[in-house]
């Protein structure tokens, strides 16, 4: 079995430009996302820079069957993964009571269970090839987040439940990292419904930048990388704020910058 790198996620934002990264470093790719036609472009793109062009799975992994069909298909190519990069996933803005209860669901179905469904499915070719697991976290996974309450909720359990594999599967030879981006330029912003403030631009990194982070802290070894100088001073001064006054403030600028 040929062992790869699957990245899921990846028709867009940082999906994209971590599947540049990883292919930049000699990995063999399969891309999973809905989207065929990113998929196919970013492949092609991929190839022409004279590497291997990735394998491509069109797949909604917010269905229950996704990830058994996932394995059938690598498994039909002669493929297994050495590496996860579970980085698909959105979030919606406006307050909880009042956004549709059947996208909420859907979003813990693809930020929570896919990801937690794909980071165990596979351990076992992940120890054969002393790989490891990157999850994309979020800065907003170190507080309570009203206005996007299920959003900041599920970012949080992504950290934990990363953590928690980190010191498990140490034993194992295998790596998990979390990786938490602050603002990010991205179609996330739109999908969700929220518009950054102009002083998030202190702390904004490129999609690119965010990837290239993450692709190193993860063949670091390192338990959690946030990304950027600023969101580390910023996560770190959290410590000291009660949350009451965080989430305050959270609310008070969903309120101003798009959620309902």
């Amino acid at each position: 079995m040929k062992p790869v790198a699957l990245i899921t996620g990846a028709s867009s934002g940082i999906g994209v430009e971590l599947a540049r990264v990883f292919a930049a470093h000699g990995h063999e790719l399969v891309l999973v996302a809905r989207r065929q036609d990113r998929l196919n472009a970013l492949a092609d793109a991929i190839a022409a820079s004279g590497v291997s062009r990735p394998t491509v799975l069109a797949l909604d992994l917010a269905s229950r069957a996704a990830v058994a069909r996932l394995a059938t298909e690598l498994s039909a190519r002669g493929l297994e993964p050495a590496i996860v990069v579970n980085n698909a996933g959105f979030g919606l803005s406006g307050d909880a009571a009042k956004l549709s209860r059947d996208e909420q669901l859907a979003m813990i179905d693809l930020n929570v269970r896919a990801l937690t469904e794909l980071s165990l499915a596979f351990v076992d070719s992940l120890e054969r090839h002393r790989g490891g697991i990157l999850n994309v976290a979020s800065v907003a996974a170190f507080l309570p987040g009203p206005g996007m309450a299920v959003y900041y909720a599920s970012k949080a359990y992504v950290l934990s439940f990363s953590e928690a594999l980190h010191r498990e599967l140490a034993g194992r030879g295998i790596r998990v990292t979390a990786l938490c981006p602050g603002p990010v330029e991205t179609e996330f912003q739109m999908r969700s419904g929220m518009q950054l403030p102009a002083a998030a631009k202190i702390v904004e990194l490129a999609a690119a930048r965010v990837a290239q982070i993450g692709y190193d802290g993860f063949m670091r070894g390192e338990r959690v990388v946030i990304a950027g100088a600023a969101n580390r001073i910023a996560v770190a001064l959290m410590r000291f704020i009660p949350h009451a006054l965080l989430m305050r403030a959270v609310y008070r600028r969903s309120q101003h910058t798009g959620g309902k």
